[in-house]
């Protein structure tokens, strides 16, 4: 049957972050103590201010098909937001709501890529940008970054990744899966590599953005000669721990931005009528009601760096922002751990699954064979248990 199915989807890898949580619900189902550190999901549960709105929405019969990129509350919601949090001036034919982040992404990626245009993706990146840029006939071009630059791109390494065929940038700040954060300074000297080549288009991917311990946020787009050329792609899963109710929008320039919406009007049209009506009134408060998250983020990620450090052959940068740690693990390559012999990443994390009972994710994923990625998107308690067993089971 494989062979019947376009070649499309059998050149598509599945997504590793969902691969490994569907292998820990097997293994769970099957009596085993798992501990998912895997996906990128807050285990808090969404505040109510946000769910009582919601309530409302069904209450006022909010019921029906809604406008394909939004509804204009909300869009007039996401224009204060950019203004409030980000400077950024949008108006509304520059804003397109979608079915999360990931939407936006797959749309951006739809309408601006052709076949064998060149996308530059800053190692590591999330593990979807890769196969989006695929999808659409877009070759990645893969930039290795390191600990010792805090896993950032530099402006000459951007420079040596340009090529005629180069048409766009996609990065994230704070990184997933690294917690890396670009300051303004740097985004800043990344744009004046990028006033040579006026014609490449940059993806800023800002999901991330309220969780945030380094202070100020800087956006791309902030930058007068960069405003034109930048998709600020942002949602509200991650900081709002809304990630099943799948609202992402965008601020992109106009002709991105109606080519989104009419790509978008063929594919699944306007986003859940019950979830937008949420996200206006998440969007409208301050950003204070959501801080207690993030300050326990910020608790957890002392408690896993702390708990790493305490573990042979873990090197680690001490990320900024976002909820993971991205550990360089190959000191184990090579190595036998109770008869398994580490040869990657991918075997690295298996062998944490099989025989700590912890869920990872490789690097590989993300474009790093080096590292895997640790979630500490979940209580104190099973952090301090999955280090304790993976910490046994690499001795």
């Amino acid at each position: 049957m494989s062979a019947q199915l376009s070649d499309r989807v059998n050149k598509l890898e599945a997504s590793a972050t969902l691969a490994m949580a569907a292998k820990a619900r097997e293994l769970r189902a099957e009596g085993k103590d798992i501990i998912g550190l895997s996906l990128g999901e807050p285990d808090f549960n969404t505040p109510d201010f946000i769910k009582e709105a919601a309530i409302q929405a069904i209450n006022d019969n909010y019921n029906s098909y809604t406008p394909v990129d939004g509804y204009v509350e909300l869009k007039d919601a996401i224009i204060t937001k950019f203004k409030r949090d980000n400077n950024l001036s949008y108006d509304r034919q520059q804003i397109v709501v979608s079915t999360g982040a990931k939407q936006s992404l797959y749309n951006i990626a739809q309408v601006y890529i052709n076949p064998g245009d060149e996308v530059i993706l800053p190692c590591p990146y999330w593990v979807s940008y890769s196969d989006i840029v695929k999808l659409a006939g877009g070759v990645p071009v893969e930039v290795q970054t390191s600990l010792a630059t805090d896993f950032k791109m530099t402006p000459e390494q951007l420079e040596a990744a340009i090529t005629p065929k180069t048409k766009m940038i996609w990065y994230s700040s704070p990184c997933n899966p690294s917690g890396s954060i670009y300051s303004k300074e740097e985004l800043r000297a990344l744009a004046d590599v990028l006033q040579k080549y006026p014609e490449i288009i940059v993806v800023s991917d800002e999901i991330y953005e309220h969780i945030n311990y380094a202070g100020k946020h800087a956006s791309m787009a902030q930058f007068e000669d960069m405003y034109d050329r930048t998709v600020t792609v942002n949602g509200v899963a991650k900081a709002f721990a809304m990630t099943g109710w799948r609202i992402g929008y965008i601020g992109a320039p106009v002709a991105i931005a109606r080519a989104c919406n009419k790509i978008q009007g063929q594919v699944t049209s306007g986003a859940n009528c019950i979830a937008q009506r949420a996200v206006i009134t998440a969007l409208e408060a301050p950003v204070s009601k959501i801080g207690y998250m993030v300050d326990q983020f910020k608790t957890r990620r002392k408690l896993i760096l702390d708990l790493l450090s305490d573990i042979p052959g873990f090197k680690c940068n001490e990320p900024e922002g976002a909820f993971y740690v991205f550990p360089n693990i190959s000191y184990y390559f090579g190595k036998t751990l109770q008869g398994t012999t580490i040869k990657n990443a991918t075997d690295f994390s298996m062998y944490l699954l099989e025989k700590a009972n912890v869920a990872t994710v490789t690097g590989d994923a993300f474009g790093d064979p080096n590292c895997i990625r640790i979630s500490y998107a979940a209580s104190a308690k099973d952090i301090q248990e999955a280090l304790r067993r993976i910490k046994e089971a690499v001795s």
